[in-house]
């Protein structure tokens, strides 16, 4: 059987997207690790399901590198807006698309006849610790101490649909993730896994960020990533609220602005290339 995919990627973070409004899938789980494979498949950081939806414009369904179906993703939902408008699924500047996490509402923005980036409203941050979920206690987690494979770090912890643990590091470019990364985790601590944010402070309102994803490892960007680093850094009082915060990832860069109602995020959406493959 073929199916037909489209490669796109919001700064760098890629995904294979496959329109289901024009075909179905029946194993996306195995076919994420299958076709994420870099060497042996197309490549990504995982693969997305643009389906039908009862109550949105569209439903986004991502799976992981591993397999493992994830809630939300900030970077791979500005691909989904940009492919329901450009393929005349819902030719309009604002849409809804419904996740795990949720409907999201897309102010795209339109350049011609192609949509090349969004803002998203990404929701309210979480920061109860048994939403997340995490073993710790209180009302949230704001720059307290944990052990990871026996070094102390000081960690704060974010919702964004999906669950985030960010450190604040003076150096981000030299830090062994490979190594660190799966400390976090696979970590007790966190029952389903954790994504983890390394961020450095660059200015006032400007963070530079590296990111290991659970389920993919490091990516070049993670667009709920960088909103919970911009949420991390407004509690810790390295950035605003109200204000932008520019997250500066390997990918490209985000803007994210943090409020008490929402976390609104803005970054780019690409299109890579087209193409069939064989399953």
């Amino acid at each position: 059987m073929k199916l037909s995919f489209v490669k796109m990627h919001g700064a760098g973070n890629d995904y294979i997207y496959f329109d289901c409004f024009k075909q179905s899938i029946d194993n996306p789980n195995e076919l994420a690790i299958k076709l994420s494979d870099r060497h042996f498949g197309i490549g990504g950081d995982g693969i997305v399901l643009i389906c039908p939806s009862d109550v949105a414009d569209a439903k986004m369904r991502m799976f992981n590198a591993d397999g493992s179906e994830g809630r939300m993703c900030g970077n791979a939902i500005r691909c989904v807006g940009k492919y329901i408008y450009d393929s005349g699924i819902a030719k309009k500047d604002v849409v809804y698309i419904e996740t795990l996490s949720g409907i999201k509402r897309l102010e795209l923005k339109i350049d011609g006849e192609k949509a090349v980036g969004a803002t998203v409203d990404m929701g309210r941050a979480i920061l109860e610790p048994e939403k997340l979920p995490a073993l710790f206690t209180g009302e949230s987690v704001i720059n307290q101490s944990a052990l990871f494979g026996g070094k102390e770090y000081a960690v704060t912890l974010v919702s964004m649909g999906n669950p985030h643990c960010v450190v604040f590091v003076d150096e981000v470019d030299n830090i062994e993730i490979e190594k660190i990364g799966p400390l976090f985790e696979r970590s007790p601590l966190f029952p389903e896994r954790i994504n983890t944010e390394f961020i450095k402070i660059l200015a006032r309102n400007s963070l530079q960020m590296r990111v290991w994803e659970r389920g993919s490892g490091e990516t070049l960007a993670c667009g709920t990533g960088a909103c919970a680093a911009a949420v991390a850094a407004c509690l810790n009082g390295h950035c605003d609220k109200g204000e932008t915060v520019t997250v500066k990832l390997r990918g490209g860069n985000l803007d994210i602005v943090y409020t008490d109602e929402s976390v609104k995020m803005t970054g780019a959406a690409e299109e890579v290339f087209r193409g069939e493959v064989e399953v």
